[in-house]
């Protein structure tokens, strides 16, 4: 018998999450490893060689940890819900005109789901990832929190896990820095987990190329969209653009047009096939309203609080006085100008270091 009963760990190959199987089974817990195939790259039409979480050196990477310390390892396949649910949303949400952010959505909507079921067959009561970030019960609820690793905290993804399933949630890393994690692999011969470089690109577009990816999944959308203006705010037409989905609010690279000074995509139209250009100070917004919430330090915003909140990834937080003025519809109002906040990227707010939330953001704008 385990000391602390049966888990499930989420394993990508990657130093983290083999790092979370490995210290959870020093803990005394009956660890059984999956590895999530999640996208068959050889299908994207991309030039770059397959690499990160879905690659068969991946596959056995975990699977080589879990051989090692003798615990069970498996590979799920969720190729086809992954791509219904996950990919369709990536383009729906460009022919939207918006920026999808595939990463949260597959978290919380893919992984933690598939885990969870499988936790259930196999009779494990808890499931792990190698997330950095802390997890703790307070006041009958579960509150995602930072991990105390600044550069490589991750509480920014995890906004849309619910409650049931953060119940059944162990992260093991987030007490724990990245250079902690490399030396307790190096002392435990873990040394080709050390030396493997780390991905940070979405999965099915390894290449970066979401434009190409867009194109090869949609080879009709070039032809229904190229042609469209690109306009300035006052709507003059300043040159042709290849389509509103090739484009991403704050771009400034790759526009193919030169006004004798820089320009930044400030916002999409997809009626009009209209892409506006403007300067840097165009792109900033003192308001948004963020819906599909997932709320959870609170059930609800019963009345409005401050916050730090995040409009992207690598953002480093804006004080922002939250109001939630539907069951699923927050307005965020920020004391000072924020630039580049797109629509379909995910809002996460934080009291201190706990997520209070998050959704998606469906519209910016600038009150005086």
């Amino acid at each position: 018998m385990s000391k602390h009963g049966r888990i499930l760990v989420a394993m990508s190959g990657g130093i983290d999450s083999s790092l979370a199987s490995v210290l959870l089974h020093e803990q005394g817990y009956e660890v059984i490893g999956m590895t999530m195939k999640t996208w068959d790259y050889a299908s994207s039409g991309g030039t770059k060689k397959e690499t990160g979480c879905c690659s068969l050196d991946s596959i056995n990477d975990a699977r080589t940890i879990a051989v090692e310390l003798g615990f069970p390892h498996y590979i799920l396949d969720i190729r086809n819900e992954f791509g219904d649910y996950v990919i369709d949303h990536f383009t729906g949400e460009y022919l939207e005109g918006r920026t999808p952010n595939p990463c949260v959505l597959c978290n919380t909507h893919i992984k933690w789901d598939a885990l969870l079921r499988r936790a259930d067959r196999l009779d494990c009561e808890f499931i792990a990832t190698g997330h950095y970030a802390n997890l703790r019960e307070e006041n009958n609820r579960f509150v995602v929190s930072k991990g105390i690793d600044a550069w490589k905290d991750q509480s920014y993804v995890l906004w849309g896990v619910s409650q049931e399933s953060l119940a059944r949630t162990k992260l093991p890393l987030g007490n724990l820095h990245k250079s902690e994690i490399r030396e307790m692999a190096k002392e435990r011969g873990f040394m080709d987990l050390v030396n493997k470089s780390e991905s940070y690109e979405i999965c099915f577009v390894p290449d970066n190329d979401y434009r190409g990816f867009l194109k090869r999944r949609l080879p009709e959308l070039e032809g229904q969209v190229a042609g469209g203006n690109y306009v300035l705010q006052d709507g003059s037409i300043v040159g042709k653009h290849e389509g509103y989905p090739f484009y991403t609010i704050g771009q400034r690279k790759g526009l193919g047009i030169a006004l004798g000074y820089p320009v930044f995509v400030t916002e999409i139209r997809k009626e009009t096939n209209e892409v506006v250009l403007g300067r840097d100070k165009e792109l900033e917004r003192n308001g948004m309203f963020v819906s599909k919430l997932n709320l959870q330090k609170y059930a609800r915003i019963e009345s409005p609080i401050e916050t730090i909140t995040k409009v992207r990834y690598k953002h480093d937080g804006a004080p922002a006085l939250i109001t939630q003025v539907e069951d699923d519809r927050i307005k965020v109002r920020f004391h000072e100008s924020v630039s580049a906040i797109a629509p379909g990227q995910a809002a996460v707010f934080y009291e201190g270091d706990d997520v209070v939330g998050g959704g998606w953001i469906s519209k910016s704008f600038k009150e005086e």
